[in-house]
């Protein structure tokens, strides 16, 4: 299942996870962003209980967003023990993703 990370659950999600996070900074009104959903969520079904991965809506949680420099979007961030390790700009193949996440878990 696909999460939704918000400022509020940022925190315990995220930067206290025990499993490697992968993070979908996106919006509404982005297209691209919109290509990548499905394949975040079909990295949720196949990452299930070995990662957490979820979205983070930039209008809606700016704060986070800035923290973390996101400038572009979409940027996928890979995050273990509440620490940056991996980032990907853009839209990528399903494959490009799942490989950045393997190398953590």
């Amino acid at each position: 299942m696909t999460l939704e990370f918000t400022e509020d659950n940022w925190e315990n999600e995220v930067e206290n996870s025990e499993v490697p996070v992968v993070a979908d900074f996106w919006a509404e009104w982005c297209g691209p962003c919109r290509m990548v959903g499905p394949v975040i969520d079909e990295l949720s079904g196949d990452f299930e209980g070995k990662a957490k991965v979820g979205k983070i809506n930039v209008d809606s949680s700016q704060k986070i967003a800035m923290k973390y420099g996101i400038r572009n979007i979409p940027t996928v961030l890979f995050i273990k023990n509440g620490e940056v390790v991996d980032r990907q700009v853009g839209a990528v193949s399903k494959s490009s993703y799942a490989e950045k996440l393997e190398k953590l878990i």
